[in-house]
């Protein structure tokens, strides 16, 4: 399992996480009881925070990433996805919010 900080910002686990030891997890990530990290998956939360809902799972391969300030994303922008939430094999999100109880299909 990689979990790692960056900078100063350190990700923050609940109860009962799991995290595949080939997948990484960086920086200002929330992860709420019961997620799940599968081979493959990156959360980078480098610029901006990611938070994942309780009972959520992010499947193998899928990227998880936010954007910084900028002239297109005044102040940043994060990426927070609810509880009970599937995110597919190979699923891309990018700085955006899903909620609770959805399926993110594979390769989205």
């Amino acid at each position: 399992m990689s979990v790692r900080s960056y900078l100063d910002a350190h990700p923050q686990l609940g109860e009962r996480v799991y995290i595949d030891p080939d997948a990484t997890v960086i920086g200002q990530v929330t992860l709420a009881d019961d997620v799940s990290v599968w081979p493959g998956a990156v959360l980078r939360g480098d610029v901006e925070r990611i938070r994942i809902g309780a009972r959520s799972n992010i499947q193998d391969g899928a990227i998880c990433h936010v954007t910084h300030d900028g002239p297109y994303s005044p102040g940043g922008a994060s990426l927070v996805i609810a509880q009970e939430v599937t995110v597919g094999h190979r699923a891309v999100l990018h700085a955006c919010r899903i909620g609770a109880r959805c399926l993110i299909g594979m390769g989205a």
